[in-house]
């Protein structure tokens, strides 16, 4: 291992917080991240970290050295890009994080489409809720719903994502169809919850054009929508949630939407988000062709929802 790869290992020693971290995050053993940071502090001939039993902390030559190994990393992967762009034909490893429910039913199918078309990309998508260190961690692309917090980053929005509230028609014959929002306090519901996010109201805007919440009496919560929506069409609680939860159990007649006069604010739009504006072939093109297959227009979510621009739009100017 040479000097460049020592000091872009101490960075990201740094950037997990702990030499176990950053050995995770590579494959492998603490043991080995400790023993290249001591040879990097050999090769340079000053002591970069102090370090304890449980935690380290940055010498002020260790606090600069770990400055000059971001802009060392940030030429390097401008180099490899600027390399790429010169391939006629894609190619490499294309990492890519999102939700898993957007990844399994709205990214998977591009990923399969573009790997027959360009099959000298490899690609690797990690499937889950939590907000992952793109730079850090080496992803190309990500797919979130909702602006990121990080202003380094670089956000496109692909998609709307309108709210409804649904059941299915046997929970609304033995519960009663609701007729206000109010009446929503007395039905069971179905409620996301994650260890960063829980829902235990709906917000909507009432006939004076005013903000309001609306509790609800959540039976059942989960972080996984495919458990969510089992538990709705199980006909024993109702569910407000983004509309790309639904499309097809919508287009089946499975789901009712309630309360359709009700104005909804939509819920947060669905974003690619990317380090770099400048953009290497292969992701360049995969965010081409999952834009293309989401519809920026007209959300693929949207498409098999009968009358969904009329639905929920009642005190909408």
């Amino acid at each position: 291992m040479d000097t460049t790869s020592r000091l872009i290992m101490l960075l990201e020693v740094v950037e997990q917080g702990s030499f176990s971290k950053a050995a995770e995050l590579r494959n492998i053993d603490r043991s080995v991240i400790s023993k290249q940071i001591g040879k990097l502090e050999e090769e340079l001939g000053v002591r970069l970290l102090n370090r304890t039993t449980r935690s380290f902390s940055l010498t002020a030559a260790g606090a600069e050295m770990v400055k000059k190994a971001a802009d060392l990393r940030l030429l390097l992967q401008d180099t490899v890009q600027l390399a790429e762009n010169y391939h006629q034909e894609p190619r490499g490893l294309l990492r890519i994080t999102a939700s898993s429910y957007i990844g399994k039913y709205y990214l998977m199918p591009v990923i399969t489409d573009f790997q027959k078309r360009f099959p000298q990309v490899s690609v690797e998508i990690r499937m889950d809720d939590r907000v992952v260190d793109m730079i850090s961690e080496g992803y190309d692309l990500a797919f979130r719903v909702g602006e990121p917090r990080d202003s380094s980053l670089v956000a496109r929005k692909i998609a709307r994502n309108k709210m409804l509230i649904l059941a299915t028609q046997r929970f609304i014959d033995t519960y009663g169809e609701p007729k206000t929002m109010a009446d929503l306090a007395d039905l069971p519901a179905a409620s996301y919850s994650s260890s960063h996010l829980r829902f235990e109201s709906i917000s909507y805007i009432d006939e004076d054009g005013k903000a309001q919440e609306q509790p609800i009496t959540p039976v059942f919560r989960s972080n996984d929508a495919e458990a969510l929506m089992s538990k709705v069409l199980s006909h024993t609680a109702f569910f407000t949630a983004p509309a790309f939860f639904f499309a097809d159990q919508v287009d089946t007649d499975q789901l009712v939407p309630l309360l359709t006069h009700v104005n909804l604010p939509d819920y947060s739009a669905v974003y690619a988000v990317y380090p770099h504006r400048d953009l290497p072939v292969r992701t360049r093109l995969f965010l081409d062709a999952a834009r293309h297959y989401i519809g920026e227009q007209k959300p693929r979510w949207e498409r098999n929802i009968p009358d969904i621009d009329k639905l929920y739009q009642a005190n909408k100017n």
